[in-house]
């Protein structure tokens, strides 16, 4: 063998072994990249998602508003049912009647005092 020969195949060997190291190296960090690109997108998913843990914590406060507006309304509820049952025949309270039938016909009582609220002209 001449020596160009030589210096040829020891180039090829090098060439060789300089691309399956490059492939031992490149190869897992492309598996390693690809693997945490998809980890970290349910990982985002899972806390900003729409099922996700923010969307949790905002049907949370969202439940907490609506069960107050239905306490609210159902003391409201309970109110008008005690006006109602005041008015029924066998109960009548005068005073609600009374207080009824001023506000029904625009009447006041010689004793009550009459506060005219905002601008008129009076």
């Amino acid at each position: 063998m001449t020596i160009k020969k030589k210096v040829t195949l020891r180039r090829q060997a090098c060439a060789m072994v300089i691309r399956r190291r490059l492939r031992a190296i490149l190869f897992p960090l492309a598996l390693f990249t690809v693997s945490c690109a998809v980890a970290s997108y349910f990982v985002w998913h899972a806390i900003n998602g729409e099922r996700g843990m923010k969307a949790k914590e905002d049907y949370l406060a969202q439940m907490e508003v609506l069960n107050a507006e239905r306490i609210a309304l159902t003391k409201e509820n309970m109110a008008l049912e005690r006006r109602i049952a005041m008015m029924r025949r066998e109960s009548v309270d005068r005073e609600l009647l009374e207080e009824e039938a001023r506000v029904v016909l625009g009447r006041v009582h010689r004793n009550d005092v009459v506060i005219f609220e905002g601008k008129g002209n009076w």
